[in-house]
Formats: structure tokens, sequence, C-alpha cells
């Protein structure tokens, strides 16, 4: 890993890492690198940071830069989830609810999001 940042555990077992370098890689529960999302998805990150998963096995990611959070789901394309109201996205939380928790480093606060 080049300079990790934020960690979340995948449902599979294994747990997916964010990078200063601008990559977010996924891992197996054998700690074997499964993907990077970057090579993947074709998705280039500005600076991610918090990292979740949902209820159904995709991946979320706050990019820091680009103030948003995209969802990268098993199969098919990234959708952005977020594009304005965030100054710098940081830690985020997935609930079971379906609820997004994101915190605003810049705004002191965390933003709830369905």
């Amino acid at each position: 890993l080049q300079g990790p940042r934020y960690v979340s555990p995948v449902p599979s077992g294994g747990f997916v890492v964010s990078e200063e370098c601008g990559d977010v890689k996924v891992f197996m529960s054998s700690r074997k690198l499964l993907c990077s999302l970057s090579s993947k998805y074709g998705h280039q990150f500005g600076n991610p940071a918090g990292v979740c998963v949902d209820t159904e096995g995709s991946i979320l990611v706050a990019d820091e830069q680009r103030r948003t959070v995209h969802l990268f789901p098993e199969h098919g394309a990234p959708i952005c989830l977020v594009s304005t109201g965030l100054r710098r996205p940081a830690g985020m939380a997935c609930s079971s609810s379906g609820h997004l928790f994101v915190a605003d480093a810049v705004e002191n606060c965390v933003k709830v999001f369905k």
C-alpha cells in the first residue's frame, strides 16, 4: 500500500483501503489484493478518503479533492451519489437502513444522506 488512509471491512471477510496516492484497493480475506478500483472501473480519484461498504456489497468512496461520494457496484459503472454539499468529506459509514454518514472536516459536522 502507498499511504493507506481509511479502511473498511467487506461482507466477504476482506477489506477495502483508500490510499493517498489516489487509488482504492480491495483485498480478500486472505489479505491478497483482489482489485484496484481505478483499474477495474477506469475511475480517476482526486484524493480518496473515507470508504465503506453497503449491505449489498457495493463500495462507497469519499473523494476529498472532488468533494463527492461515488458508489462502486460489483457489476456496472460507478455512480455519483453526492456531488454537492460537501466541503471536505473524510470518514464515512453506511447503515443497514440505507443511510450514509459522511464526516465533513471543513464544516466540523457529520452529514446524513438517504
